[in-house]
């Protein structure tokens, strides 16, 4: 039966890319707005299991870049693992730099990638290791005066550069339009200081990111579980937001909550990217699960208290999954920090997820999700290699 969703609605309107602008990430917030039940919070009683140390929550407002925010997050509660003291990353510096990186790609692929906001969990990885890393003291890309960062005026400007670029005569291409780019960039956000002062000591992005930071890159991998690759093996993270192509580690269905379950219990959290504009994921309430009844034949009461309490939830299927991921009922829309696993009354075991919304929800800016919504809708998710399973780590080679 043909499940009903905003997704219809999202796509026509062009905004599901990972909450890709940040027009797209508001429209993706007030299109949740209506999922939530009157009287969910006393519904439920949940007591954490694991509960690993995790940084403030934070509130990205405007800005498309989820995927920043819960995985410097994650490196933040990698450093409390580490047994540092965490610092509030700089969302905005990473961000900035796929902002550069991608628009290189952009003009290397003759305009044939997707720009916007939007990005993947080994973006900030991989920005780490090339431009090392700052505190939101001395970066928060609010160079153009607002007090939420804002990136679609950018977006404009800095699109028309490139396809100025991407679609010069011939013979008539722009030396110059990569520093265009790069200056509009640091026009809205902010140049990136050389040298900056952190707690009495001065450091770059580079020297700031190996002394006080100090996770080694290699140390994480990225996987998720498609039928379209071995298992096991590598392939392409098929998400237009994959502007690098980066591939991930292919795993079973049933090894997404395996690998997180063993990484929790070993004090490793998890930087997860999921599909939240489902029926079933409550922002307001702190819940999502995947309802056993679809929501079109579900009665008018049976809607209104989806998410008071614990309900009965569809078994998923690799067969599921994967034909939800092929027909865009499973999008990339959004990224969160898995920090722990709690139980309900009823003893049903959920993951403690930390998101970047602002603290405005039932459980102050956490939610709790089944591991039936993370066996069906994630997209990907990013460890410490040190997190996985023994037997899995072997399949993988690592």
């Amino acid at each position: 039966m043909t499940k009903i969703s905003m997704k219809p609605v999202l796509l026509a309107a062009g905004l599901l890319f990972s909450a890709g602008s940040g027009f797209a990430q508001d429209n993706l917030v007030n299109a949740l707005s209506n999922n939530h039940s009157t009287d969910s919070k006393n519904s439920f009683t949940f007591t954490p299991v694991i509960n690993a140390e995790a940084t403030s929550v934070k509130n990205q407002q405007s800005s498309g870049t989820c995927w920043s925010y819960s995985t410097n997050s994650f490196l933040e509660s990698e450093m409390i693992r580490a047994g540092k003291k965490p610092v509030d990353l700089a969302d905005i510096f990473t961000a900035r730099n796929v902002y550069v990186e991608k628009g290189i790609n952009y003009v290397r692929m003759h305009g044939a990638l997707t720009l916007g906001d939007g990005g993947a969990c080994h973006d900030v990885i991989n920005m780490f290791a090339l431009y090392g890393a700052m505190p939101q003291s001395a970066y928060d890309g609010r160079n153009y005066g607002t007090a939420a960062n804002k990136s679609d005026d950018m977006n404009k400007l800095t699109k028309a550069i490139l396809d100025k670029a991407v679609n010069a005569p011939s013979g008539k291409f722009d030396p110059t339009w990569k520093t265009k780019y790069i200056s509009t960039i640091d026009s809205c956000l902010g140049a990136v200081p050389e040298k900056f002062t952190f707690e009495g000591k001065e450091y770059t992005p580079k020297t700031f990111a190996k002394e006080v930071v100090g996770i080694n890159p290699a140390d994480y991998v990225e996987l998720s579980s498609f039928t379209t690759a071995p298992y096991y093996t590598k392939t392409v993270l098929m998400v237009p937001d994959n502007w690098s192509y980066d591939q991930v580690y292919n795993v079973e269905m049933d090894d997404i909550t395996k690998v997180i379950d063993n990484a929790l219990k070993k004090g490793y959290t998890v930087a997860w990217a999921t599909d939240v504009s489902e029926k079933g994921f409550s922002w307001k309430n702190g819940v999502a699960f995947v309802p056993e009844k679809d929501f079109e034949d579900m009665s008018k009461e049976e809607r209104a208290t989806m998410f008071n309490g614990p309900k009965p939830e569809k078994e998923i299927t690799v067969e599921m999954r994967q034909a939800a991921f092929d027909n865009y009922q499973t999008t990339d829309d959004h990224g969160m920090q898995i920090t722990g696993i709690a139980k309900d009354q009823n003893g049903k075991e959920y993951y403690i997820v930390k998101n970047s919304w602002g603290v405005t929800n039932d459980y102050k800016g956490y939610l709790y999700v089944s591991k039936n919504f993370v066996k069906y809708k994630t997209t990907a998710f990013l460890l410490n290699k040190k997190g996985l399973p023994s037997d899995i780590r072997k399949k993988l080679s690592l």
